[in-house]
């Protein structure tokens, strides 16, 4: 039994060191005194002071927080009302939709990114020769239809998040603070909300995350007059490799792990008082 249990921890081991193994190299090359990248010539931060010089590689990271932080915060908001409504259906309906929000995740990035590009495409094309030669505009895809993207595919995401807390709460809670005169607004802002609020931020936490590294999406759906920090990579690498994308991609790991250390630490920590307050109610029956 003992050597079966070392056996399974050394073959884990080897999992995790086969899977990131290429990561721990990046980040040590991206440190690396020259362009070597197989050859160590000493430790140097010079290709984190040329990425952070560089104005592409700027305006890319201001493009990819903004649409990211703006995705998270109206997916947030979309997703919980829809999680709401979902919870509010009868149970086969209810079913239906969440059978229909899981699609988008269980879809190739690339079948998202073309059927996106697609529609904006189309809408576009439509708009320009109908009202945009009345009204003297034409539009074109850029930041908005990136953003309208980002913000399709994170929906789910949020929604997977609220539901399991709504499960959770007792369906009378509502009702009783009706009864107790709040209006539907303050029922939902003061009862309901505090109480979902835990999948709500987990919602935001994996959404922002979604978007901040996603690259297929936006690659089909940013058009030619933005780009975001993983299509600055991708173009970098097709021209040359240089030991500037070490350090950006280095960054972007650590910012993605960081987020999902913080997701991880607050679901224990829900579980945890979770569990606390049943043993407090089992024992105080």
């Amino acid at each position: 039994m003992k050597q079966r249990r070392i056996g399974s921890r050394v073959f884990n081991l080897l999992i995790l060191l086969f899977l990131y193994a290429p990561i721990f190299v990046l980040i040590a090359f991206s440190f690396n005194a020259t362009k070597s990248r197989s050859v160590w010539a000493g430790f140097s931060l010079q290709w984190y002071e040329k990425l952070f010089s560089d104005s592409r590689i700027l305006d890319a990271l201001w493009t990819t927080l903004l649409v990211s932080v703006l995705a998270a915060a109206l997916a947030t908001v979309l997703g919980t009302m829809a999680a709401i409504g979902f919870y509010s259906m009868r149970r086969r309906m209810r079913g239906v939709c969440m059978t229909i929000n899981n699609i988008p995740m269980t879809n190739a990035d690339i079948i998202t990114g073309v059927s996106l590009m697609l529609l904006f495409s189309f809408a576009i094309v439509s708009f320009n020769a109908t009202l945009g030669q009345l009204l003297g505009i034409t539009f074109r895809m850029g930041f908005a239809t990136l953003l309208l993207a980002h913000i399709t595919f994170n929906v789910p995401y949020v929604i997977l998040s609220v539901m399991p807390k709504l499960r959770q709460l007792d369906p009378n809670v509502y009702e009783a603070a009706q009864d107790l005169g709040a209006t539907g607004w303050q029922a939902f802002w003061k009862v309901i909300l505090p109480e979902i609020m835990p999948g709500v931020v987990n919602g935001a936490l994996i959404a922002f995350t979604m978007s901040i590294d996603d690259f297929v999406i936006s690659y089909f759906t940013a058009g030619s007059r933005v780009s975001t920090l993983s299509m600055e990579i991708y173009s970098m690498a097709r021209k040359r490799i240089s030991p500037e994308i070490n350090a950006l991609s280095t960054l972007l790991f650590v910012s993605v792990l960081l987020l999902l250390v913080i997701i991880n630490i607050r679901q224990f920590r829900q579980e945890k008082a979770k569990a606390r307050k049943d043993a407090v109610l089992r024992s105080n029956p």
